[in-house]
């Protein structure tokens, strides 16, 4: 599935009506979802009627969709993803995933990071790898600057959208 392809499905269900999506193609199984397990529980509950917040505001980020083709493992939600980083008194610039995936702050497990905190980046340099369905996709800065603080660990699961990094802007 071509990783292009995958990010303009991801925005069609993003803006469309749509709380569900199943997708069978080339042997890969996509599942997206707007609802998390949890939500989805509650919502078919005969006693329980629910109305999700994310569906109840158009400017609200819907949840991350959920890839069936491996295992899924629940995480609690961290604080990060709930809630938007704040500036700092210097200017900051938030590096966010561009996709759903796992983080990783290397090429390879016995390789040197890309950056540390306090490294000196410039626009287009490689931050870290987001491992999706089996693709290493390079995230690049799209700003000059300083790494002020790397927001998730290595090897963490991470959402769509979700701030990685915090760069002080020159």
């Amino acid at each position: 599935m071509d990783l292009q392809y995958l990010r303009r499905l991801l925005k069609i269900f993003d803006e469309s009506t749509a709380v569900d999506l199943e997708i069978e193609e080339e042997g890969i199984k996509l599942r997206l979802s707007k609802f998390s397990e949890h939500q989805a529980a509650i919502a078919s509950s005969p006693q329980v009627i629910h109305i999700p917040s994310a569906m109840s505001s158009p400017s609200a980020p819907a949840q991350a969709p959920q890839v069936s083709a491996a295992p899924q493992v629940a995480a609690a939600p961290t604080p990060s993803a709930s809630a938007p980083i704040a500036a700092e008194e210097k200017k900051t610039h938030q590096i966010c995933s561009p996709i759903v995936g796992t983080f990783y702050r290397a090429p390879a497990p016995d390789a040197d990071s890309f950056v540390q905190v306090g490294s000196r980046i410039s626009a287009g340099a490689t931050l870290c790898i987001v491992e999706a369905m089996k693709l290493m996709n390079e995230i690049e800065s799209d700003v000059s600057g300083t790494v002020v603080k790397i927001l998730v660990e290595n090897g963490q699961p991470v959402e769509y959208n979700q701030p990685l990094m915090l760069v002080e802007l020159n």
